[in-house]
């Protein structure tokens, strides 16, 4: 028998004892995992005559793909819309915390802001690879401030923009470039938007436009769900034939009712990204903590604008909405965790690498119980944080 070096000096792991979600099916199979990505067996079998260097038990666990938190302001006292000279410090505490949940990729999410603050933090985030230090960082998510007035939730007015007659311009003024941002968020009503929109293809290509409070006819998302325009719309014929429309939902029990949730994933499974809308505040205990320009007071699992019973942002964990999304909307274990693996990764168009146990993809993982708790997650195949037994 050949020696698997005959191909590549990377030893072969094969996860055994599990279900693995693959094309919406949980399937009893092995997982073979090499070089951090998924690798065929059949290929490993009958053209290289190939064998495991090591076994990894999953004791009857789930192999998911790694989940994809498309929208996080922050977590355990870091808040990405605060300008430091160190953002970066802050981007790794969250990236290596976020790991106990099956987080295994992000978007470091900047909330309506003044341009100052975007010219200081976005030249200190990267788009870099996951691994022990951390989840991956996929690019930054800039939620506003393009986005209405009438819509703005807890994003302060004083700093919202409208768009002038340059378009991609003034977006440019404000941000100061669009380096390592994967997703804008903007009110595709406000005057002069489609100016923007339109030629967005010629930006790099992974970037994706999102609107908020509606479904544009791009590929897009409204990751501001307590508006219950989003499920009229969704249950309405005002979807844009032949587009693919992606809408997120905070499943923390406080955001969307669970009303709202099951007629959404009825309405449009497919869709729906599951985002956390975390702040900075999450894994803290209650008090007043920051988001962005604003001052949040938390008072038990709900985080208001200081003052006010304004809901802004949340403080649960990509696990926990999974658990809660499933259980609200009544859906399958394989619908929830697709709603936080495939579908962010089909918003942000990387399903060749994340979002999936396809053959050839990252080998992104997480371990999973019945009941959906975190038993262990891998990245690129090494494992990076397991519960403590």
């Amino acid at each position: 028998m050949p020696s698997n070096k005959s191909v590549s000096d990377a030893p072969i792991s094969q996860f055994i004892n599990c279900r693995v979600l693959r094309e919406q099916r949980l399937q009893r199979e092995d997982l073979w995992v090499r070089d951090g990505r998924i690798l065929d067996p059949e290929k490993l079998f009958f053209d290289e005559q190939g064998y495991a260097d090591e076994r990894v038990d999953c004791e009857g666990s789930i192999i998911a793909p790694g989940f994809i938190d498309v929208q996080i302001n922050g977590g355990y006292g870091v808040d990405f819309s605060q300008a430091s000279e160190d953002v970066s410090v802050g981007v790794a505490l969250v990236s290596q915390r976020i790991l106990q949940h099956g987080v295994t990729s992000f978007c470091p999410t900047l909330v309506t802001s003044p341009p100052a603050v975007y010219h200081q933090v976005l030249p200190q985030i990267r788009v870099q690879a996951g691994g022990a230090q951390g989840a991956g960082v996929l690019g930054v998510h800039l939620e506003g401030p393009f986005i209405s007035a009438q819509k703005k939730g807890a994003h302060p007015e004083r700093f919202l923009r409208a768009f002038g007659s340059r378009g991609l311009e003034d977006l440019m003024e404000v941000y100061g470039g669009l380096d390592h941002v994967a997703m804008v968020t903007l009110a595709p009503e406000l005057a002069g938007s489609q100016s923007v929109v339109t030629p967005w293809p010629t930006c790099r290509r992974r970037r994706r436009p999102s609107s908020r409070g509606r479904a544009s006819s791009r590929t897009c998302s409204t990751p501001c769900c307590p508006d219950p325009g989003i499920v009229g719309l969704l249950t309405s014929d005002r979807l844009p034939a032949g587009r693919s429309v992606y809408y997120g939902m905070i499943a923390d029990g406080i955001h969307t009712n669970p009303a709202a949730l099951r007629i959404a994933h009825r309405a449009h499974p497919a869709g729906l990204v599951l985002v956390t809308d975390a702040i900075a505040a999450m894994g803290l205990p209650p008090g007043r903590h920051t988001l962005g320009q604003q001052v949040i007071q938390i008072q038990g699992l709900h985080a208001y604008l200081a003052g006010t019973t304004t809901l802004s942002g949340s403080i649960a964990p990509m696990d926990m909405c999974v658990r809660h999304f499933k259980h609200a909307a009544g859906c399958s274990v394989e619908a929830a965790l697709d709603a936080a693996s495939l579908h962010p990764a089909q918003l942000l168009g990387i399903t060749q690498q994340k979002g999936t146990l396809d053959f050839g993809s990252d080998a992104d993982l997480v371990l999973l119980d019945d009941a959906l708790n975190v038993k262990a997650t891998f990245i690129a195949g090494e494992e990076v944080w397991r519960k403590a037994p």
